[in-house]
């Protein structure tokens, strides 16, 4: 059984942020913002992830019957308890509906899409609703200049149902190396550093990022998992219609053609005016490309992208 996208939805926040402003919060020069980020603007919400991805999940239902499973992808909780899957839930009005979270950090749309794949697959559920909205401009550190100058907020949701009876879920592909734990980090929030232990700080709390680093090693995992990749299935790298990496850096989505061999013009790139938003970041590229109608029915998409542990996964699938 193959599974279809029958919706998709996106909220942008309306205020943006450019990279002048961005750069006087973290006392740094425009220049230096754009050149290290590739970031020239970003948005910034003044609601909270709920209500953001409220607005995107509306919008991918439109039209459409009411899902039998609610899936939250993104990378930051609205709080630690409950889930923020219920906090959608009730944005939207769908009590009584089942819901959970898949946190990945910036993979978790992605890992959310191979697990509705098995769910509907195993004809468990029908018609799942992925929903994934993040506010990275929260937890800015504005004492680490380069990961601050990359966060942005955003959402995005698609809806999955059953497709036809061939399977286009073609390829999947996930691995974790956890010497890379402390290179993406939020350390505040949990039991080791928790509010009220004495020992926390405040810059617990924020987000924190060794990107050279991480650029370093994830480049090099990139290019044998994009080799694996097609050495494990019937297509060519030509055959992929859109590349759809996750927004990390303009080093990081230009890597995918200049070291990974895909056609720079098929490589989805939203990042300049949107920054890294995420989890959210991969599905926001996405449904981008469906909106303006560069993805359409039958594109060979190929999904791919790292996330914080260090983790790095892809997924080729036929849209």
């Amino acid at each position: 059984m193959g599974i279809k996208i029958t919706g998709t939805g996106i909220y942008l926040p309306p205020h943006i942020e450019t990279s002048k402003e961005t750069a006087s919060l973290i006392d740094k020069s425009e220049k230096w913002v754009i050149s290290k980020t590739g970031v020239v603007e970003r948005r910034k919400s003044d609601i909270d992830v709920d209500k953001m991805g409220a607005i995107a999940a509306s919008q991918a239902l439109e039209g459409n019957a009411n899902p039998d499973l609610i899936i939250n992808a993104s990378g930051v909780p609205k709080q630690t308890i409950p889930d923020t899957s219920v906090f959608f839930q009730r944005e939207l009005g769908l009590n009584d509906i089942p819901c959970f979270s898949i946190h990945g950090t910036c993979l978790s749309f992605l890992i959310a899409l191979k697990n509705a794949s098995a769910l509907i697959e195993s004809k468990t559920y029908n018609k799942i609703l992925i929903i994934s909205a993040d506010r990275g401009t929260t937890g800015r550190n504005p004492n680490e200049p380069e990961s601050a100058a990359l966060l942005g907020d955003g959402a995005a949701a698609v809806l999955i149902e059953p497709g036809n009876k061939i399977n286009n879920f073609h390829y999947w592909k996930m691995n974790t190396w956890s010497e890379g734990a402390e290179l993406t980090e939020v350390r505040g929030g949990g039991t080791a550093l928790h509010p009220q232990n004495p020992i926390t700080k405040p810059e617990d709390n924020l987000f924190t990022m060794d990107g050279p680093n991480i650029y370093k090693i994830a480049r090099k995992k990139a290019f044998k998992m994009v080799q694996k990749t097609f050495k494990s299935v019937d297509f060519e790298k030509t055959d992929v219609s859109w590349v759809i990496p996750h927004q990390a850096s303009e080093k990081a989505v230009t890597a995918y053609h200049e070291y990974g061999g895909f056609d720079k013009n098929r490589v989805i790139n939203i990042l300049d005016k949107t920054g890294n938003c995420v989890a959210a970041s991969m599905p926001m590229a996405f449904v981008t490309a469906v909106d303006d109608g560069r993805i359409n029915r039958g594109d060979l998409l190929y999904f791919i992208g790292t996330g914080a542990g260090l983790s790095m996964a892809c997924a080729l699938v036929s849209y």
